[in-house]
């Protein structure tokens, strides 16, 4: 789907993640808070290095779910404008919005509608923000093709998603137990991967225990960045996070804590270079 106006199958299908958000969002919001062990020490670190915003900065934060990293920009001087297509998540972010309420606006948008996005004020933004939202989103093109609009000159782009190659619904964790020379057993993990550079979508739990599970569209990174680079982004920066505490062993043997040279996440800076831009009229 890369049409810039939503059409009635792209509606339809955004109604429908719509609502697994919207049933999920307060079980969500208590489980996150403000930040999961995969957004405190892998995904923002990597995000705020890749950002490097400034006091005073104006951030537009892209399906913000329950606002914690609004507020993490927020705490470092940032002036953010944060929108999700869900109302439940809003409310619960503004509930949460306790501290530095002066310098984040929430609103309702869905980041499908290029019409609505432009509303949010063009060439207004220093830079914008999507954490682990591409993935839930049935088309990308009609932001990426709004923030060429929305950014100001040279205005940046910062994106986190599950890693396309190892972290995607056809891949399986592995663990086997083998001999080392000393005699002792020791484990190795592995990721196998069965299906990748063929798009797709499926419903999938991100969180064990959540109500439903919700919409992944899966985009192997030739999709992913082919779509910046069409409209008109340049890439600047990458990062592949991984844990790397070694006492995490007691959390299960299929934990990403132990695949500590596989990344379950990828962080991407893109820059919008105008000279380079298409026409995309």
């Amino acid at each position: 789907m890369n049409n810039e106006v939503p059409s009635a199958e792209l509606r339809k299908i955004n109604q429908q993640a719509r609502e697994c958000w919207e049933a999920n969002a307060d079980w969500w919001d208590e489980q996150f808070g403000e930040g999961n062990r995969f957004q405190l020490d892998l995904i923002g670190p990597s995000t705020e290095r890749l950002l490097a915003l400034n006091p005073g900065d104006v951030i537009l934060d892209i399906a913000c779910g329950n606002g914690a990293f609004s507020r993490r920009m927020a705490q470092l001087g940032a002036s953010v404008v944060a929108f999700d297509f869900s109302e439940r998540f809003l409310d619960r972010a503004k509930i949460r919005t306790t501290r530095n309420g002066e310098l984040i606006q929430y609103t309702n948008i869905d980041a499908t509608d290029k019409a609505a996005l432009l509303t949010l004020g063009k060439h207004r933004y220093d830079a914008a923000v999507c954490s682990m939202a591409f993935m839930d989103m049935a088309a990308i093109e009609p932001i990426l093709s709004a923030l060429t609009e929305l950014l100001k000159e040279d205005g940046c782009l910062v994106f986190s998603v599950l890693h396309p190659c190892f972290n995607n619904s056809d891949g399986t964790r592995l663990a086997i137990e083998e001999a080392d020379q000393q005699g002792q057993l020791v484990t190795t993990h592995f990721v196998k991967v069965h299906r990748y550079i063929t798009p797709s979508s499926s419903l999938g739990v991100g969180i064990p225990g959540q109500p439903q599970p919700h919409m992944y569209f899966h985009r192997p990174i030739s999709e992913l960045y082919n779509s910046c680079f069409r409209a008109g982004f340049v890439m600047e920066g990458i990062e592949e996070p991984t844990f790397q505490d070694t006492r995490s062993g007691a959390r299960g043997p299929f934990s990403w804590d132990n695949f500590r040279d596989i990344p379950p996440v990828l962080i991407t800076k893109m820059r919008l270079s105008r000279k380079q831009r298409p026409n995309l009229s």
